[in-house]
């Protein structure tokens, strides 16, 4: 059941033409702190590719550790690969 509504969210997604409806999209979709929080997990996914420490994201963008450990973990899985 999971599988297909991930499944369909993803082929939404993939439907969406441009930027404007996708802000759309996911201002319908999301609350305003999801809106905050999902670009941030983007962000924090870039600083750890760079090389700075998880400690040193956290205090940037005033998250907790275990948020960025989050990222890092998925980054060892070999998840992120286009960013």
């Amino acid at each position: 059941m999971a599988n297909k509504k991930l499944n369909e969210l993803i082929s939404v997604l993939m439907s969406i033409r441009n930027k404007d409806e996708m802000l759309d999209f996911l201002k319908g979709i999301l609350t305003p702190k999801e809106l905050e929080e999902i670009p941030n997990r983007l962000v924090i996914v870039k600083m750890l590719k760079k090389g700075i420490s998880q400690h040193k994201i956290a205090k940037h963008l005033k998250v907790g550790v275990a948020t960025v450990t989050r990222g890092s973990k998925e980054i060892k899985k070999k998840r992120f690969r286009q960013i």
